[in-house]
């Protein structure tokens, strides 16, 4: 399920991103990242719809997905119900 990011606050949206970059561990190439820059570049995609958030059912969790995995992610979930 998609969770529209207009429905959290801020604080709970920022929180969520924080933990799935430290979770993903991200590379972003030869330069240092900051958090808070990582952070924001997430919040950047999901405002453009780049990623979204979403809520599995099966697991309990929430995840940031490309928008392009949206059917693959549909689709593992009703497979594993």
């Amino acid at each position: 399920m998609i969770i529209p990011i207009a429905d959290l606050s801020e604080e709970t949206l920022l929180n969520i991103i924080e933990g799935f970059v430290l979770r993903e561990g991200t590379e972003y190439g030869e330069a240092d990242v900051s958090l808070q820059d990582k952070v924001q570049q997430v919040l950047a995609q999901l405002k453009l719809g780049d990623v979204l958030l979403v809520y599995s059912e099966l697991h309990e969790t929430v995840n940031i997905i490309p928008k392009q995995q949206l059917g693959e992610f549909e689709l593992s979930e009703t497979e594993q119900q």
